[in-house]
């Protein structure tokens, strides 16, 4: 990573990037979440790699979200660990959840050396080793811990599996997911979809749960309350489409 000058005009693409080979090299990540990786930064580039002011809601109302849950758990995959190992721990630590090592590739092995990279990164409990439940999923990202995921009333659910996604909805937990595809079946199916870059979204989190930890039950509630997840998703779109029709215009291009 020290080889890529911090002026190259696509130097956080290239970082990122960086970390999640380097995730692969340390058996955190998966050989799978690089295509993921991929297809992230597609979108990323599609919304104008910022934060829209309707992700910056949904960031707002996630944290409002946490901070009324009674047991809120944070999932963390391969591909989130190898990103935003102390942004998860931060976010852990400053709204009080819980953070779940989860995997859809799943080993005993690499589990436990996710939980080790994340205590590595100030982590102190981490849960998923144990995976004594299982939803009702046919592959491993459905085991899950008992304390956890199994009973949480709160899920965070960065870089998601859809179909894992609309089981925890099934099960009748609020599920917030931090996606850059809005037309995923993760987006679609979530209470909060937050559609924004992991490494953007963790941070504004982190601020916005600073901000919000003194506020009252009340405020945290009406901030809920208002929230509106399908102009979310709504306004994603919406800025996928301005910023094609603008850069279809700068370069001569006839936009239908």
């Amino acid at each position: 990573m020290t080889g890529i000058p911090r002026d190259h005009p696509r130097y956080e693409s290239l970082i990122t990037r960086e970390k999640i080979v380097e995730g692969v090299h340390m058996g955190i990540t998966s050989h799978q979440g690089l295509g993921a990786q991929g297809r992230g930064e597609a979108f990323d580039y599609l919304i104008g790699e910022r934060t829209t002011g309707s992700a910056a809601v949904a960031e707002r109302a996630a944290v409002a979200w946490i901070l009324r849950a009674s047991n809120p758990v944070i999932s963390v995959n391969g591909n989130t660990a190898a990103l935003v190992p102390e942004s998860l721990v931060a976010l852990a630590d400053v709204t009080g959840a819980t953070l779940e090592v989860n995997l859809f590739h799943r080993s005993d092995a690499r589990v436990h050396r996710i939980i080790e990279h994340l205590r590595a990164h100030g982590a102190g409990k981490v849960l998923g080793s144990r995976g004594d439940r299982r939803l009702d999923l046919s592959h491993d990202r459905g085991i899950v811990d008992e304390e956890g995921i199994f009973s949480a009333d709160v899920v965070l659910v960065p870089l998601e599996d859809g179909d894992r996604c609309q089981k925890l909805v099934e099960m009748g937990k609020t599920v917030i997911s931090i996606d850059l595809n809005p037309l995923s079946r993760t987006s679609l199916s979530s209470t909060v979809s937050v559609i924004d870059n992991v490494t953007r979204a963790l941070q504004n989190m982190i601020q916005f749960a600073k901000d919000m930890k003194s506020d009252s039950q009340e405020n945290l509630q009406g901030i809920i309350d208002s929230y509106d997840n399908r102009k979310v998703i709504n306004d994603a779109l919406y800025a996928i489409h301005e910023r094609l029709k603008l850069q279809s215009d700068e370069m001569g291009i006839q936009w239908i």
